[in-house]
């Protein structure tokens, strides 16, 4: 009875996947795809990754309206459905000559097109798949209406039956329910669908793509967060595959030269990268001595008073150039001597400015086809670097090509960014979205890691937000803290140039200050190891061995009587 019920069972999961209209579609296809005048179609529309959608599942499922078959079916977004019915029996009404048979027969004809752009199979026929289209493509037309820009003023035309969900300041939890949900990467439309609808209202395409870009860019403004862009860079509607493709050609710079190469690698991997070479570095050994005592003389030279002038002479005294002469080599190779080596070249020495550059000449061939090291992707904390010099300012265009490092004047430059309710949300998908495009490096990804990088509590943000790096919309610094703080999953780690170098700057320029060092050298080699700790206490418990062996012999307490009938 069991076996059975467990066949009827398995037959009515079966069942509800129908074959022959999966052989229908896949010969529909096989025979059609043939036919397109646009060349190769590739996939624009994913499934957000499993990584991504596990680490915060809200930033990436739509709370509110579906846009497209990925979540078309879900009971709570259904409520939405009066509102694009009524969405399209405006835009119906607003095509004078064009009956609704037409419309539905013009994107019939788009119909392997837009399968094609989803990443997921789309099991629906035909006829549902276009009707779902010009449903949701006149609701999406209808909202973005609102943002349209018009002889350089902003047009709004809100019809009544939106105008409860639409507020202009952003006030109202429903509007910015709604702006969320049509950035989700999983809520897209393809971009060929909107222009085909937008074409039967103009007389020509290219009007028809002109206000297509004047409503893009008016959302844009609504909704991004780099808000200082001064020059718009110029896009084309039909280079675009859908809208938040098109706000990620807005924000992400075109780089086109070799260097910009992508190098993706799995974070699982890059945790298994060797450190070879590192028995290799131990020539020139004999000269340590001779450069910790240069850079020693750097220091005290500056300092000719007190206590520093009778040290200075005591550096250059007799003895002491013995000792500096003395071979590095021989003393290394004494008792502690390797315990001592590590601890004093790490505080002192580093590694000639001419051996760096031809090092970096010889390995920039290569830099490229490598992926970024944890080190390189590591960066001190705002309240750090700021403790050692560094200034922070804002860029004036806003762009996160500006991103650089001044040497010279210790001038970290950062774009300004609004931070409100919608930013998370914006940004988690553009991160997906590159993350699953891959055709270029992780621009976004590694904005948000340097981003996660230098800001890691309260004070941070609050220091970003006083230097006018961040402005905040949201109730509170930690907030802040806790939005970068948690958008740290990405998939895959790359080069971005640009980035790559003003990170490496402000590293090198932070790990250059002898405080810094100090306190490395103290957490690496006197709090942090043990082995110098006990060769300490060994040397220690000797000089006490070799004084109870001398007094043993000498009556010490002599001495000390004497020399407290002194000081009386």
């Amino acid at each position: 009875m069991s076996s059975s019920l467990r066949k009827t069972m398995s037959y009515n999961s079966k069942s509800t996947f129908d074959e022959l209209r999966w052989v229908i579609h896949i010969r529909k296809t096989l025979e059609e795809e043939f036919e397109e005048e646009d060349g190769e179609l590739s996939v624009t529309i994913f499934n957000v990754p499993k990584l991504l959608m596990a680490s915060d599942p809200d930033s990436y499922v739509p709370q509110q309206v579906a846009i497209g078959p990925y979540h078309y079916w879900r009971p709570e977004l259904y409520e939405m459905q009066s509102y694009k019915l009524a969405a399209t029996k405006r835009f119906l009404k607003s095509l004078q000559t064009l009956k609704l048979d037409n419309l539905v027969d013009q994107l019939t004809k788009l119909e392997q097109r837009v399968r094609a752009c989803y990443h997921k199979y789309l099991d629906l026929n035909g006829e549902t798949m276009v009707w779902m289209m010009i449903v949701d493509a006149s609701f999406l037309l209808e909202l973005l209406q609102i943002y349209a820009i018009q002889e350089g003023a902003t047009k709004r035309v809100v019809s009544s039956s939106m105008s409860h969900l639409v507020d202009y300041a952003g006030r109202k939890s429903a509007h910015n329910a709604m702006l969320r949900d049509i950035v989700m990467l999983e809520n897209q439309i393809p971009l060929c669908v909107l222009r085909k609808m937008q074409n039967f209202k103009f007389s020509s395409k290219e009007a028809a793509d002109e206000m297509l870009i004047f409503m893009f860019i008016g959302l844009f403004k609504q909704i991004s967060p780099f808000k200082m862009i001064v020059d718009f860079p110029n896009i084309k509607v039909s280079e675009s595959a859908h809208l938040l493709d098109f706000f990620y050609d807005m924000i992400v710079p075109k780089l086109e030269t070799e260097h910009d190469v992508t190098i993706d690698v799995e974070i699982e991997q890059e945790e298994e990268q060797d450190n070879k070479g590192d028995d290799e570095n131990s020539k020139g050994e004999s000269s340590y001595v001779k450069q910790s005592f240069n850079e020693l003389w750097k220091i005290l030279s500056k300092l000719n008073k007190g206590p520093m002038k009778l040290l200075k002479k005591a550096l250059v005294s007799r003895p002491m150039k013995l000792v500096v002469k003395f071979p590095w080599k021989i003393i290394t190779n004494l008792p502690g001597g390797k315990l001592l080596k590590q601890p004093i070249e790490s505080l002192f020495f580093s590694k000639e400015k001419g051996d760096d550059e031809k090092q970096e000449n010889e390995n920039s061939n290569t830099l490229v086809n490598k992926p970024p090291l944890i080190e390189e992707i590591t960066i001190p904390c705002v309240r750090e670097l700021l403790n050692s010099g560094v200034n922070f300012f804002p860029t004036t265009n806003g762009s996160i090509s500006s991103i650089s490092f001044d040497s010279k004047t210790r001038t970290f430059y950062l774009p300004i960014i609004s931070l409100d309710v919608n930013t998370k949300v914006f940004l988690r998908n553009l991160v997906a979205y590159e993350s699953s495009v891959g055709s270029g490096p992780l621009v976004i990804t590694r904005y948000t890691e340097l981003m996660n990088g230098i800001i890691d509590s309260e004070e941070d943000a609050k220091i970003l937000r006083e230097k006018g790096i961040i402005l905040n919309h949201l109730k509170s610094d930690q907030e802040v803290a806790n939005m970068w703080n948690g958008m740290s999953k990405s998939l895959r780690l790359s080069r971005v140039l640009f980035m790559d170098n003003a990170i490496e700057d402000v590293n090198k320029f932070y790990n250059s200050r002898m405080k810094v060092k100090m306190l490395k050298f103290m957490k690496s080699y006197v709090f942090g190891s043990w082995q110098f700790l006990t060769f300490l206490a060994a040397i220690f418990m000797l000089l006490l061995m070799a004084l109870q062996a001398f007094c043993s012999v000498y009556t010490c307490h002599r001495f000390f009587d004497k020399a407290l009938q002194q000081s009386d």
